[in-house]
């Protein structure tokens, strides 16, 4: 058990990606705080899974994109407990051809998938500070790498993601805080369900493993990354796309 004793928050836990690194820190030892915003009812099931599976899990709740809210929830946790491990996790899409795109849709994507990235990272490092240690792990993505025609909006807030990750890492390294990223491709998720057939084709004819990721995937390298096993790394960016992004 890597992580036995640790405490790791996970936002946008409640399904997908998510809730596969929720359940695989929660293996490792870990507890984990389930976030959330709107779906309280899969939130629960999340860490009902957790708990049948002899690990420890709680619910809280805040949307990332409010950082008064953001404040307010790790403020009312830390009182009792240090937060050791973040994945900043939560995130929303709002595809559209870019001529076409509208204010409210880029202002929505950016704010959940990077600002809110910042100000929960923000929030959890005081006390990561005081205990000098700490792994914060940003989900970003491979379009935030290589871009996406009809997604500028999350494929600038996935890339955004990478800058924030490299600059906390140098900002925080002397107090023994790892700051990394995973760049996922396409992964078996709420998101890629939406596909059509014949979009489906196509991703997969770009991929040399002929085939989607899955959530557990993800989840490892999480693991890998809040682990004592990546001691040596920050500001690093893993890709897990079954090869696509080569």
């Amino acid at each position: 058990m890597t992580l036995e004793g640790e405490i790791a928050l996970v936002t946008g836990a409640s399904r997908g990606i998510g809730k596969a690194v929720a359940v695989a820190l929660a293996r490792e030892g870990a507890e984990v705080i389930v976030n959330y915003v709107r779906n309280q009812e899969k939130a629960e099931q999340v860490c009902n899974e957790i708990s049948a599976n002899g690990g420890r899990a709680e619910l809280l709740r805040f949307d990332v994109a409010k950082p008064d809210e953001v404040q307010a929830a790790i403020d009312g946790y830390a009182k009792s407990r240090k937060i050791s491990i973040l994945v900043n996790n939560a995130g929303i899409t709002r595809d559209g051809l870019m001529l076409r795109y509208s204010p409210a849709d880029w202002d929505d994507v950016i704010q959940t998938n990077l600002r809110g990235a910042f100000f929960v990272s923000q929030a959890v490092l005081k006390g990561m500070m005081k205990e000098r240690k700490g792994s914060i792990i940003l989900m970003s993505s491979v379009v935030g790498i290589g871009g996406n025609a009809g997604q500028a909006a999350y494929s600038a807030a996935k890339a955004g993601l990478l800058g924030l990750t490299r600059s906390m890492a140098k900002e925080f390294a002397t107090r023994s805080i790892r700051v990394n990223a995973i760049a996922p491709g396409y992964i078996e998720t709420d998101m890629t369900a939406e596909l059509t057939g014949e979009q489906k084709e196509k991703i997969l004819q770009a991929i040399p493993l002929r085939r989607v990721g899955k959530p557990e995937e993800i989840a490892q390298a999480a693991v890998y990354l809040a682990s004592p096993l990546s001691s040596y790394m920050t500001g690093q960016v893993i890709v897990v796309d079954g090869g696509m992004s080569m």
